[in-house]
């Protein structure tokens, strides 16, 4: 697995994951960049993602809904406030109702994407910042903290696959 730490600190309301990859950033990009690839990976193996929008670009929205092995659905959704093709995304990620439209009675957690050329590979560093530490602590809680590991694991069949 190319995930090399994850590091929760509760001051700032932060947990950082840290990947290295031995594929070219161009390609990473590419996991994020492509609907068809990122519903591949984001969220955890149990839960596949199918992206219903994605509009990678400032001021944007990706939308997605997964489903669970009993066929249950949960939607999420993504504000998309920056992004340096090749180098980095910022978004705010939030849970969706059922129709797909923002839960708003549910905190966000706002996430930033670095991805930096590593010895002909790419690091990448994924930051996800919580509204408040009862939102973290509820995460943890429910096991988010282990999915985003598990969710990043995923790159790295599809990076070998080309």
């Amino acid at each position: 697995m190319s995930v090399v730490s994850v590091e929760k600190d509760v001051e700032n309301l932060s947990l950082t994951l840290v990947a290295e990859f031995s594929a070219p950033v161009e390609r990473v990009w590419q996991l994020w960049a492509d609907p068809r690839q990122l519903e591949r990976w984001w969220g955890p193996p149990s839960h596949p993602s199918t992206v219903e929008t994605h509009r990678l670009v400032t001021g944007g929205e990706v939308t997605y809904f997964m489903t669970g092995p009993d066929g249950e659905t949960s939607r999420g959704w993504w504000r998309v406030t920056s992004v340096d093709p090749l180098r980095s995304i910022a978004f705010v990620d939030g849970w969706g109702n059922p129709d797909g439209t923002p839960n708003t009675e549910l905190p966000t957690t706002a996430a930033n994407v670095r991805l930096t050329e590593q010895d002909g590979g790419t690091r990448m560093e994924l930051r996800f910042t919580f509204s408040s530490s009862e939102h973290m602590k509820e995460l943890e809680r429910y096991g988010a903290f282990a999915v985003f590991r598990q969710s990043v694991g995923q790159m790295d069949a599809l990076l070998a696959a080309g």
